[in-house]
């Protein structure tokens, strides 16, 4: 009974085999911070760590049933989106989180996998623009997500970044943190947007290292920090410095997650 009245992360996304991202990364991510997770599963996937071979989603309703029981049954303090596959569980998710206004939701837009594979089917995106995104406390894209949400080209440098997130703000969304992971330069650099603010930007020295689910754990330490009742702001900056510190300790340690990054292309996404 005491593990219901501390606080959880309630993690909404797909399964991962390998362990390399997903919910797998969300929950051991969330657990280094140091809160509970509950779950709710969108869909089971077979991958490795260079492919995603099968895609199996959740019924829309079992992805609602999942989310309001653990909702019942824990202290939901945050709730952390990733993977949702398809618009009928963007709708059903959206739906959820309209009847908990109160628990704030960080959506990391999941559209493809690191291999290209597209998790997210094709004409979904503007169901999770209209539906979702104006529902959750903050959205964590990284340029091509940014880019494929606004339907415009890839940004060429911050400036750019920063005006194709000042459009998606103008949709009524209450923050944005835009990942410069994709980005080139010696600082890596996120920009978090809010309307009516001056932008505010986090930046680490860029490692010359490419690691697998780094958006999962982004959006997931966040969530967690958030749960331990920390601004915005601050919940940010840990999650990044969170990143860097894992990045960093795999690189030291050259763990076998490790893997060249790889030129990503989204066609099915593009008109």
């Amino acid at each position: 009974m005491a593990m219901r009245r501390e606080p959880h992360v309630l993690v909404v996304g797909g399964s991962d085999s390998s362990g390399g991202a997903g919910i797998a990364r969300d929950i051991e991510t969330i657990s280094a911070v140091g809160v509970r997770t509950c779950l709710a599963v969108t869909a089971l996937t077979v991958q490795t760590h260079d492919a995603v071979i099968e895609i199996h989603h959740s019924p829309p309703s079992m992805v609602a049933n999942q989310m309001c029981a653990a909702l019942q049954a824990n202290d939901v303090a945050t709730i952390k989106i990733g993977m949702l596959a398809t618009a009928k569980i963007i709708v059903a998710v959206a739906a959820v989180l309209r009847k908990f206004p109160q628990v704030p939701a960080v959506l990391d837009p999941v559209l493809a996998s690191t291999s290209g594979r597209a998790l997210l089917e094709a004409g979904a995106i503007a169901a999770m623009k209209r539906d979702l995104m104006p529902l959750c406390r903050l959205v964590t894209p990284n340029l091509i997500e940014l880019a494929l949400l606004v339907g415009s080209e890839l940004a060429m440098d911050e400036d750019g970044a920063v005006l194709q997130g000042q459009e998606l703000l103008a949709v009524g969304f209450d923050a944005l943190l835009i990942k410069g992971g994709h980005a080139s330069g010696p600082r890596s650099t996120d920009i978090l947007l809010r309307p009516d603010r001056e932008p505010v930007r986090f930046a680490t020295r860029r490692l010359n290292a490419s690691m697998r689910g780094t958006g999962c754990m982004l959006a997931s330490a966040i969530a967690a920090h958030l749960a331990k009742a920390k601004s915005l702001e601050d919940s940010v900056r840990e999650g990044k410095l969170f990143v860097f510190e894992k990045l960093q300790e795999c690189r030291l340690n050259n763990h076998n997650v490790l893997r060249p990054a790889k030129q990503t292309h989204f066609p099915e996404f593009f008109p």
